[in-house]
């Protein structure tokens, strides 16, 4: 089961920013670029890095801790493809960025 939140006024994260929400245990790393909105799991599974802080570039973002790339679409490390970080449903509606998150 998902429920819906939303996270901010859709004017509040302009093409190339990224904001970190915090919602009940998830720390969500959310990004708009001009391909699209992602959201996809805020802490690094290296080090535990800010992902929300991280360079976004050809549909990955790069820790800025250590370099750790992540594939936004899926989640998976960008150089082993294998699976790290979860990625969410996330959309602008009404004026709103909304993300679907599994209920706790």
């Amino acid at each position: 089961m998902t429920k819906k939140h939303i996270l901010c006024l859709s004017s509040e994260l302009a093409d190339g920013q990224s904001l970190e929400v915090l919602l009940g245990s998830h720390i969500i790393a959310i990004f708009r670029d001009s391909r699209a909105l992602y959201a996809i799991d805020g802490m690094c599974l290296h080090q535990g890095g800010p992902i929300a802080k991280g360079k976004i570039q050809d549909g990955c973002v790069t820790c800025p801790w250590h370099g750790w790339q992540y594939d936004l679409d899926t989640g998976n490390n960008a150089a082993t493809g294998k699976p790290m970080l979860s990625t969410y449903p996330i959309r602008d509606h009404e004026g709103w960025i909304e993300i679907d998150l599994p209920e706790e």
